[in-house]
């Protein structure tokens, strides 16, 4: 998410293309909730890297890496950071695993949980995608 661009962005349809771990290219889609954020996200910007920091590059980057004001594309090493403080210590990475937990325990089933998260074997998937003991029965099917 981190690599995209601005003009990866097919705002009207409320998609974009991404590259998963691994190579292979995806779509994602988000809802009007995520587009209202994405309007105050770009600020009229229409080139560059969607998700920059606030402050000026002090570093030489390359051309590719930003904004036309000069702001640096967001590393993951400062996207961990904001969220952790953002969120009361809680990592990326266990964002990713309690969405996947979520999917789960709202009822997807193991095939659209696999589509979801690019697991490509049951086995990784389910030490990502913890369903509480009360809820078992709605995940893995």
């Amino acid at each position: 998410m981190l690599a995209l661009n601005v003009e990866d962005l097919d705002l009207p349809n409320r998609r974009a293309r991404v590259r998963r771990k691994g190579g292979a290219m995806d779509w994602i889609i988000w809802q009007t909730g995520t587009a209202c954020l994405l309007a105050r996200l770009l600020k009229g910007r229409k080139l560059g890297p969607l998700f920059v920091t606030e402050r000026k590059a002090r570093v030489q980057l390359a051309a590719a890496d930003l904004d036309e004001h000069g702001h640096a594309r967001l590393s993951y090493q400062q996207a961990a950071a904001l969220f952790s403080e953002a969120s009361g210590g809680a990592t990326l990475h266990q964002l990713r695993h309690s969405a996947l937990t979520h999917d789960a325990e709202d009822g997807a089933g193991t095939p659209m949980l696999m589509a979801r998260s690019g697991h490509t074997s049951v086995r990784s998937l389910a030490k990502h995608a913890r369903v509480s003991a009360g809820r078992c029965s709605l995940a893995f099917r």
